[in-house]
């Protein structure tokens, strides 16, 4: 039986140690790979996950086969362990930035049309903070909007602020989204397309979900178009190959053939409408508090980071 301690034996009782142990072992469901990644045995961790659950007087976890599935006091606790140590690593960055040495970790996640772009302004801001670490995920907009209710990130960047959750959003780069096709369509070299046209033309589309697509209705909406779906993809980059293949037209943001050159297979058509004006944003739920490190990545985004995108040649 388990004997719980008063508040202030707990305080004493327990170590950062132990909670960091816990903390492993509860992202990972597994003393195992716990004790991997902290270069620990596996005694070790069941040792410290022992006297932890004696000091907290409940148990933390309770196993089901093979698998670690964290009891109501082990998720209050697991919840604790993250404030705590995502309040030391602030704490630590701060120091950093008060000596004038930007250190820490960021986690930044973006939709898929961003990586075009968002590596490149990544590397300056590496090299004048080399002690960051960064961790870039890449998305589609449904992903992105899932890591941000769950707050998995510091920062995100995507093209359309969401109405929920509530969040602080920071325009910092158009991103306009234009109609591409095949080098040797037809309509290229065809000045003032009517949007009309559009409708004749085979479709390739992002999936369902995706913000570039849901431009793209609002916009055919609005002048009553229905184009001909000829095939849906979730990647930009097979987008593209589909229209050097010759399937048919799409939309895409201008940034997606920045490295194509005048040589490229894709074209960009002079339609009607077009280009869509759009904007990436860079957000953050509106309660959070933006780290040190985090907070020079926005600032440098807003700054030198626009500018150096805006300057380069698309």
């Amino acid at each position: 039986m388990v004997y719980p301690l008063s508040d202030s034996q707990l305080a004493s009782h327990v170590t950062l140690h132990q909670l960091q142990v816990f903390e492993v072992a509860a992202r990972h469901g597994s003393y195992t790979r716990a004790a991997e990644e902290l270069f620990l045995t596996q005694p070790t961790v069941s040792m410290q996950i022992k006297h932890l659950t004696k000091s907290v007087g409940m148990q933390l976890f309770e196993q089901v086969g093979k698998r670690l599935f964290l009891t109501q006091a082990g998720q209050e606790l697991f919840h604790t362990c993250q404030e705590i140590f995502g309040r030391i690593s602030q704490f630590e960055m701060s120091v950093a930035d008060l000596k004038g040495l930007k250190q820490g970790y960021l986690k930044v996640t973006v939709v898929t049309t961003a990586k075009y772009v968002i590596p490149r302004l990544l590397g300056p801001f590496c090299q004048r903070y080399p002690g960051v670490e960064i961790a870039l995920k890449v998305t589609n907009h449904s992903g992105v909007l899932e890591r941000l209710a769950e707050n998995k990130d510091d920062l995100y960047i995507l093209s359309k602020v969401p109405d929920e959750p509530d969040v602080k959003a920071y325009p910092f780069l158009p991103n306009p989204l234009v109609v591409l096709a095949n080098h040797e369509h037809p309509l290229v070299g065809e000045k003032n397309i009517p949007i009309q046209k559009l409708a004749d033309q085979p479709f390739i589309t992002r999936e369902s979900g995706s913000g570039t697509r849901g431009y793209i209705q609002q916009l055919f909406d609005e002048h009553k178009i229905s184009p001909t779906i000829k095939i849906e993809l979730s990647s930009n980059e097979a987008i593209k190959q589909a229209i050097a293949g010759g399937l048919g037209i799409s939309v895409l943001s201008k940034h997606t053939i920045s490295l194509e050159g005048a040589s490229g297979q894709i074209a960009v058509l002079d339609v009607q409408h077009f280009p869509i004006p759009c904007h990436w944003y860079v957000i953050h739920l509106a309660g959070k508090q933006l780290s040190v490190v985090a907070q020079a990545f926005l600032e440098y985004l807003q700054t030198e980071g626009k500018e150096l995108a805006e300057s380069t040649t698309w």
